[in-house]
Protein backbone atom coordinates (compact mmCIF):
# COMPACT_ATOMS: atom_id res chain seq x y z
CA UNK A 1 0.00 0.00 0.00
CA UNK A 2 1.23 3.61 -0.94
CA UNK A 3 -0.45 6.90 -1.17
CA UNK A 4 0.33 9.26 -3.88
CA UNK A 5 -0.54 12.91 -3.40
CA UNK A 6 -1.82 14.91 -6.65
CA UNK A 7 -2.37 18.86 -6.44
CA UNK A 8 -5.89 20.08 -7.35
CA UNK A 9 -7.25 23.08 -9.27
CA UNK A 10 -10.48 23.86 -8.62
CA UNK A 11 -12.80 26.40 -9.65
CA UNK A 12 -13.27 29.51 -7.18
CA UNK A 13 -16.59 27.95 -6.89
CA UNK A 14 -15.62 24.40 -6.48
CA UNK A 15 -12.58 25.82 -3.79
CA UNK A 16 -15.80 27.65 -1.29
CA UNK A 17 -17.86 23.91 -1.64
CA UNK A 18 -14.69 21.85 -0.66
CA UNK A 19 -14.11 24.68 2.12
CA UNK A 20 -17.52 24.50 3.60
CA UNK A 21 -17.84 20.72 3.18
CA UNK A 22 -14.92 19.92 5.33
CA UNK A 23 -15.54 22.41 7.48
CA UNK A 24 -19.02 20.70 7.86
CA UNK A 25 -17.10 17.08 7.82
CA UNK A 26 -14.75 17.48 10.75
CA UNK A 27 -17.38 19.39 13.37
CA UNK A 28 -19.40 16.44 12.54
CA UNK A 29 -17.17 13.99 13.30
CA UNK A 30 -16.38 15.76 16.55
CA UNK A 31 -20.01 15.70 17.48
CA UNK A 32 -20.01 12.14 17.20
CA UNK A 33 -16.77 11.59 19.20
CA UNK A 34 -18.19 13.84 22.02
CA UNK A 35 -21.48 11.96 21.91
CA UNK A 36 -19.69 8.75 22.53
CA UNK A 37 -17.18 10.11 24.74
CA UNK A 38 -21.03 10.96 26.85
CA UNK A 39 -22.15 8.25 26.63
CA UNK A 40 -19.32 6.03 26.59
CA UNK A 41 -20.27 4.03 23.35
CA UNK A 42 -20.45 4.99 20.06
CA UNK A 43 -23.83 6.09 19.17
CA UNK A 44 -25.64 3.73 16.64
CA UNK A 45 -26.01 6.33 13.89
CA UNK A 46 -26.78 5.77 9.71
CA UNK A 47 -26.55 9.05 7.00
CA UNK A 48 -30.12 9.69 7.94
CA UNK A 49 -29.36 10.82 11.38
CA UNK A 50 -26.58 13.41 10.38
CA UNK A 51 -28.41 16.70 9.98
CA UNK A 52 -25.81 18.29 7.80
CA UNK A 53 -25.97 20.07 3.83
CA UNK A 54 -23.24 17.34 2.34
CA UNK A 55 -23.55 14.45 0.05
CA UNK A 56 -24.64 10.90 1.94
CA UNK A 57 -21.61 9.36 1.11
CA UNK A 58 -19.71 11.60 2.70
CA UNK A 59 -22.00 11.45 5.52
CA UNK A 60 -21.13 7.91 5.89
CA UNK A 61 -17.73 7.72 6.01
CA UNK A 62 -17.47 10.83 8.67
CA UNK A 63 -19.04 8.08 11.03
CA UNK A 64 -16.79 5.61 9.87
CA UNK A 65 -13.66 7.99 10.34
CA UNK A 66 -14.78 9.10 13.88
CA UNK A 67 -15.70 5.62 15.15
CA UNK A 68 -12.31 4.03 13.93
CA UNK A 69 -10.46 7.22 15.42
CA UNK A 70 -11.99 7.15 18.78
CA UNK A 71 -11.07 3.19 18.95
CA UNK A 72 -7.42 4.36 17.87
CA UNK A 73 -6.78 7.19 20.53
CA UNK A 74 -9.64 7.40 22.36
CA UNK A 75 -10.86 10.69 23.25
CA UNK A 76 -9.82 12.99 20.37
CA UNK A 77 -10.66 16.44 18.98
CA UNK A 78 -10.23 16.79 15.30
CA UNK A 79 -8.80 19.93 13.95
CA UNK A 80 -8.20 19.94 10.28
CA UNK A 81 -10.71 19.99 7.40
CA UNK A 82 -10.65 16.67 5.06
CA UNK A 83 -12.58 15.11 3.27
CA UNK A 84 -13.03 11.41 3.00
CA UNK A 85 -14.41 9.22 -0.34
CA UNK A 86 -14.26 5.34 -0.61
CA UNK A 87 -13.14 3.83 -4.03
CA UNK A 88 -16.83 4.05 -5.18
CA UNK A 89 -17.22 7.10 -5.18
CA UNK A 90 -14.49 8.87 -6.84
CA UNK A 91 -12.76 8.30 -10.71
CA UNK A 92 -9.41 9.88 -11.79
CA UNK A 93 -8.70 10.79 -15.77
CA UNK A 94 -5.48 12.19 -16.96
CA UNK A 95 -6.72 15.69 -15.90
CA UNK A 96 -9.48 15.32 -13.33
CA UNK A 97 -10.80 13.99 -10.18
CA UNK A 98 -13.98 13.23 -10.19
CA UNK A 99 -15.76 13.25 -6.68
CA UNK A 100 -19.60 14.11 -4.98
CA UNK A 101 -19.83 18.23 -4.22
CA UNK A 102 -23.19 19.94 -3.11
CA UNK A 103 -24.45 21.40 -6.14
CA UNK A 104 -27.53 23.29 -6.39
CA UNK A 105 -28.85 21.30 -3.27
CA UNK A 106 -27.82 18.02 -4.39
CA UNK A 107 -24.84 16.15 -4.52
CA UNK A 108 -23.53 15.89 -7.80
CA UNK A 109 -20.54 13.77 -9.13
CA UNK A 110 -18.18 16.79 -9.95
CA UNK A 111 -14.85 17.33 -11.97
CA UNK A 112 -11.95 18.94 -10.40
CA UNK A 113 -8.96 20.16 -12.73
CA UNK A 114 -5.88 18.14 -11.12
CA UNK A 115 -1.72 18.09 -12.02
CA UNK A 116 -1.40 14.68 -12.62
CA UNK A 117 1.95 13.09 -13.53
CA UNK A 118 2.06 10.41 -16.39
CA UNK A 119 3.60 8.35 -14.16
CA UNK A 120 1.19 8.92 -11.38
CA UNK A 121 -1.21 8.17 -13.91
CA UNK A 122 -0.29 5.10 -15.43
CA UNK A 123 0.01 4.05 -10.95
CA UNK A 124 -3.45 5.07 -10.50
CA UNK A 125 -5.00 2.96 -13.86
CA UNK A 126 -2.52 -0.15 -13.52
CA UNK A 127 -3.24 -0.66 -9.62
CA UNK A 128 -6.42 -1.62 -7.41
CA UNK A 129 -7.40 2.31 -5.72
CA UNK A 130 -8.12 2.54 -1.74
CA UNK A 131 -9.98 5.91 0.02
CA UNK A 132 -9.35 9.14 -1.59
CA UNK A 133 -8.82 12.26 1.14
CA UNK A 134 -8.59 15.60 0.37
CA UNK A 135 -6.89 18.52 2.58
CA UNK A 136 -6.03 21.87 2.28
CA UNK A 137 -1.96 22.20 2.13
CA UNK A 138 -1.03 26.21 2.49
CA UNK A 139 -2.96 27.51 0.13
CA UNK A 140 -3.60 24.48 -1.95
CA UNK A 141 -5.90 21.67 -2.31
CA UNK A 142 -4.58 18.42 -2.19
CA UNK A 143 -6.08 15.03 -2.99
CA UNK A 144 -4.14 11.93 -1.48
CA UNK A 145 -4.73 8.14 -2.84
CA UNK A 146 -3.65 5.52 -1.50
CA UNK A 147 -3.08 2.70 -3.61
CA UNK A 148 -2.29 -1.34 -3.46
CA UNK A 149 0.56 -2.15 -5.11
CA UNK A 150 2.17 -5.67 -5.95
CA UNK A 151 4.89 -5.29 -8.70
CA UNK A 152 6.12 -8.74 -9.07
CA UNK A 153 10.30 -9.16 -8.87
CA UNK A 154 12.31 -8.27 -12.56
CA UNK A 155 14.18 -11.60 -13.12
CA UNK A 156 16.98 -9.54 -15.09
CA UNK A 157 20.18 -10.77 -13.63
CA UNK A 158 22.63 -6.95 -14.58
CA UNK A 159 23.16 -4.32 -12.00
CA UNK A 160 22.77 -0.67 -12.84
CA UNK A 161 25.54 1.39 -11.08
CA UNK A 162 24.30 5.30 -10.76
CA UNK A 163 26.50 8.29 -9.91
CA UNK A 164 24.26 11.53 -8.82
CA UNK A 165 26.18 14.88 -9.61
CA UNK A 166 25.96 18.30 -10.45
CA UNK A 167 27.34 18.94 -13.29
CA UNK A 168 26.41 15.67 -14.77
CA UNK A 169 23.06 14.71 -12.83
CA UNK A 170 23.34 11.47 -13.04
CA UNK A 171 25.45 8.38 -15.01
CA UNK A 172 24.34 5.13 -15.12
CA UNK A 173 27.06 2.06 -15.82
CA UNK A 174 25.80 -1.35 -16.32
CA UNK A 175 28.30 -3.77 -14.21
CA UNK A 176 28.80 -6.54 -16.51
CA UNK A 177 29.76 -5.15 -19.46
CA UNK A 178 30.15 -1.20 -18.91
CA UNK A 179 27.18 -0.30 -21.05
CA UNK A 180 27.01 3.61 -20.29
CA UNK A 181 24.44 5.81 -20.35
CA UNK A 182 24.40 10.19 -18.84
CA UNK A 183 21.34 11.56 -17.91
CA UNK A 184 20.20 15.45 -17.69
CA UNK A 185 21.69 18.58 -18.17
CA UNK A 186 23.77 20.04 -15.59
CA UNK A 187 24.34 23.32 -17.36
CA UNK A 188 20.63 23.68 -18.03
CA UNK A 189 20.11 22.89 -14.53
CA UNK A 190 22.53 25.42 -12.99
CA UNK A 191 21.10 28.42 -14.99
CA UNK A 192 17.48 27.24 -14.31
CA UNK A 193 18.63 27.58 -10.43
CA UNK A 194 21.06 30.67 -10.90
CA UNK A 195 17.76 32.55 -12.79
CA UNK A 196 15.45 31.78 -10.12
CA UNK A 197 17.92 32.97 -7.30
CA UNK A 198 18.50 36.22 -9.31
CA UNK A 199 14.72 36.89 -9.23
CA UNK A 200 14.40 35.96 -5.39
CA UNK A 201 17.16 38.43 -4.78
CA UNK A 202 15.61 41.71 -6.53
CA UNK A 203 11.97 40.81 -5.12
CA UNK A 204 13.91 40.54 -1.92
CA UNK A 205 14.89 44.05 -1.89
CA UNK A 206 10.91 45.04 -2.49
CA UNK A 207 10.33 42.72 0.00
CA UNK A 208 7.36 40.95 -1.87
CA UNK A 209 7.32 37.75 0.26
CA UNK A 210 4.11 36.86 -1.65
CA UNK A 211 6.26 36.87 -5.25
CA UNK A 212 9.23 35.34 -3.68
CA UNK A 213 7.25 32.39 -2.29
CA UNK A 214 4.99 31.77 -5.64
CA UNK A 215 8.85 31.55 -7.29
CA UNK A 216 9.79 29.25 -4.96
CA UNK A 217 6.81 26.91 -5.54
CA UNK A 218 7.25 27.39 -9.54
CA UNK A 219 11.48 26.67 -8.91
CA UNK A 220 10.39 22.97 -6.80
CA UNK A 221 7.78 22.05 -9.35
CA UNK A 222 10.08 22.61 -12.54
CA UNK A 223 12.87 20.57 -10.11
CA UNK A 224 10.62 18.10 -9.10
CA UNK A 225 9.77 16.83 -12.93
CA UNK A 226 13.14 17.25 -14.10
CA UNK A 227 13.84 14.39 -11.24
CA UNK A 228 10.72 12.62 -12.54
CA UNK A 229 12.18 12.54 -16.08
CA UNK A 230 15.35 11.42 -15.22
CA UNK A 231 14.13 8.76 -12.47
CA UNK A 232 11.99 7.64 -15.62
CA UNK A 233 15.06 7.52 -17.74
CA UNK A 234 17.20 5.72 -15.51
CA UNK A 235 14.72 2.99 -14.44
CA UNK A 236 14.43 2.18 -18.28
CA UNK A 237 17.20 2.28 -19.07
CA UNK A 238 17.67 -0.45 -16.44
CA UNK A 239 15.30 -2.87 -18.06
CA UNK A 240 16.93 -2.05 -21.96
CA UNK A 241 19.89 -3.74 -20.24
CA UNK A 242 17.69 -6.33 -18.17
CA UNK A 243 19.14 -5.24 -14.78
CA UNK A 244 17.32 -6.49 -11.86
CA UNK A 245 19.38 -4.73 -9.18
CA UNK A 246 20.05 -0.86 -8.99
CA UNK A 247 23.14 0.61 -7.02
CA UNK A 248 22.62 4.06 -5.63
CA UNK A 249 25.12 6.01 -3.67
CA UNK A 250 24.31 6.14 -0.13
CA UNK A 251 24.06 10.02 0.12
CA UNK A 252 23.96 10.32 4.13
CA UNK A 253 27.49 11.05 6.12
CA UNK A 254 29.38 11.39 3.04
CA UNK A 255 31.12 14.96 1.82
CA UNK A 256 30.32 15.26 -1.65
CA UNK A 257 31.57 18.89 -1.38
CA UNK A 258 35.27 17.09 -1.81
CA UNK A 259 34.05 16.82 -5.58
CA UNK A 260 33.03 19.87 -6.48
CA UNK A 261 34.13 23.43 -6.54
CA UNK A 262 33.49 27.11 -6.26
CA UNK A 263 30.27 27.72 -7.22
CA UNK A 264 28.92 24.01 -7.72
CA UNK A 265 29.57 23.69 -3.48
CA UNK A 266 26.87 26.37 -3.20
CA UNK A 267 24.89 24.22 -5.35
CA UNK A 268 25.21 21.14 -3.68
CA UNK A 269 22.12 21.29 -1.58
CA UNK A 270 19.61 22.65 -3.84
CA UNK A 271 20.03 20.07 -5.93
CA UNK A 272 18.39 17.34 -4.76
CA UNK A 273 20.08 14.31 -4.28
CA UNK A 274 17.99 12.72 -2.05
CA UNK A 275 14.65 13.66 -4.44
CA UNK A 276 15.93 11.91 -7.52
CA UNK A 277 17.10 8.77 -5.20
CA UNK A 278 13.75 8.42 -3.64
CA UNK A 279 12.13 8.53 -7.30
CA UNK A 280 14.33 6.06 -8.79
CA UNK A 281 13.41 3.96 -5.78
CA UNK A 282 10.02 3.77 -6.04
CA UNK A 283 9.79 3.84 -9.79
CA UNK A 284 12.30 0.87 -9.28
CA UNK A 285 10.32 -1.17 -6.98
CA UNK A 286 6.70 -0.41 -8.82
CA UNK A 287 8.50 -2.66 -11.67
CA UNK A 288 10.21 -5.39 -9.30
CA UNK A 289 13.40 -3.72 -9.60
CA UNK A 290 15.39 -4.47 -6.52
CA UNK A 291 17.28 -1.17 -5.08
CA UNK A 292 20.86 -0.96 -2.67
CA UNK A 293 22.29 2.32 -1.50
CA UNK A 294 26.23 2.02 -1.75
CA UNK A 295 28.65 3.59 0.06
CA UNK A 296 29.86 5.98 -2.49
CA UNK A 297 33.29 7.01 -0.66
CA UNK A 298 36.13 6.58 -3.09
CA UNK A 299 34.26 5.13 -5.65
CA UNK A 300 35.37 8.07 -8.26
CA UNK A 301 39.29 7.62 -7.73
CA UNK A 302 39.39 3.90 -7.41
CA UNK A 303 40.76 2.73 -11.01
CA UNK A 304 38.33 -0.07 -12.01
CA UNK A 305 40.78 -2.08 -13.62
CA UNK A 306 43.76 -2.39 -11.51
CA UNK A 307 42.04 -0.68 -8.46
CA UNK A 308 44.32 1.96 -7.62
CA UNK A 309 43.58 4.89 -5.66
CA UNK A 310 43.99 8.05 -8.14
CA UNK A 311 43.52 12.01 -7.09
CA UNK A 312 40.98 13.39 -9.54
CA UNK A 313 41.26 16.97 -10.69
CA UNK A 314 38.84 17.56 -13.17
CA UNK A 315 36.41 15.68 -15.63
CA UNK A 316 38.79 12.89 -16.93
CA UNK A 317 40.41 10.04 -14.73
CA UNK A 318 43.51 8.76 -16.09
CA UNK A 319 45.34 6.15 -13.83
CA UNK A 320 49.12 4.96 -14.29
CA UNK A 321 48.01 1.67 -15.58
CA UNK A 322 46.52 3.38 -18.84
CA UNK A 323 43.10 3.21 -17.79
CA UNK A 324 40.90 6.49 -18.90
CA UNK A 325 37.73 7.52 -18.80
CA UNK A 326 34.77 10.27 -17.70
CA UNK A 327 35.24 10.74 -13.92
CA UNK A 328 31.78 10.22 -12.91
CA UNK A 329 31.49 7.11 -15.38
CA UNK A 330 33.95 5.56 -13.07
CA UNK A 331 31.92 6.90 -9.98
CA UNK A 332 29.23 4.77 -11.76
CA UNK A 333 31.02 1.64 -12.10
CA UNK A 334 32.74 1.18 -8.97
CA UNK A 335 29.32 1.63 -7.58
CA UNK A 336 27.77 -1.13 -9.78
CA UNK A 337 30.43 -3.75 -9.15
CA UNK A 338 30.42 -2.61 -5.13
CA UNK A 339 28.96 -5.50 -3.04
Amino acid sequence: MKTVQIKLKPTKTQALELKRLSLEYIWQANVLVQQAISEEGFPKVTSKDIEADIPSVLKNELIRYAKSKLKQFGKCVFKKPMLSYNNQNFSVDEKAIRFPLMVEGKAKKTAIKAIIPEEVFALLSGSKLGALRITKKGFHWMAQISVHTEAEEFLGDGILGVDLGILCPAVGVVASNGKTQFFGNGRQNKCLRRKYKELRRQLGKKKKLNAIRNINDKESRIMRDINHKLSRQIVTFAVEKNCGTIHLEKLSGIRRTSRLRGKNKANLHSWTFHELSSFIEYKARELGIKVVYINPEYTSQICPMCGERNKVKDRNYNCGCGYHSHRDRVGALNIARTI
